[in-house]
């Protein structure tokens, strides 16, 4: 099996850690403790607007703000991009000692400094070729077998774990 991305582009799973041999979602408590983690970060950020749009248009002007489709570094020092931004931020990251990040939750405010301070990929800087799959492609889950839902699954983690990874299940929109 190969790596997948899920929800948002960027943070890559093996396949065989969040889906079973009939191609289901594992339920998060039998997935490994870092999978979880991100598949749990990853419902709390879908629908968040793009960090650099955010960065340009402030609450202000928020409905300017692209929805983030991309998501960069670790869990709770990640950075959402739209894909307009994302060459800003590969940029950064490849030709601004960005690298230098790369593991560490400083990521998110670094990248920040350097966008907020006027840093822009020059242009037609080239940005990275995906391969996107079709929807239809996407395994469907056999309708007769009742599978927990997010906010159950959410439930089973303790609250320290939740707190931690920055979920508050009241905001979330499940």
């Amino acid at each position: 099996m190969g790596k997948v991305n899920i929800g948002l582009r960027g943070w890559r799973f093996d396949e065989d850690e969040v889906f079973d041999e009939n191609g289901e979602l594992v339920p998060l408590g039998m997935m490994e403790p870092e999978t979880r983690d991100r598949i749990v970060r990853l419902a709390s950020m879908m629908g968040e607007p793009c960090d650099a749009c955010y960065l340009i248009h402030g609450d202000e002007e928020i409905q300017r703000c692209n929805v983030a489709r991309i998501v960069y570094g670790e869990p709770l020092g990640e950075v959402l991009l739209c894909p307009e931004h994302e060459v800003d931020f590969l940029y950064w990251f490849r030709e601004e000692d960005g690298k230098r990040y790369a593991g560490d939750t400083d990521l998110e405010d670094a990248f920040y400094a350097w966008f907020d301070d006027g840093g822009r990929a020059p242009e037609g800087y080239g940005g990275i070729d995906h391969v996107d799959t079709d929807d239809e492609d996407l395994p469907e889950p056999d309708p007769s077998e009742e599978l927990p839902t997010l906010e159950e699954e959410l439930d089973k983690l303790e609250d320290e774990k939740l707190d931690a990874l920055g979920v508050d299940l009241d905001d979330l929109d499940l």
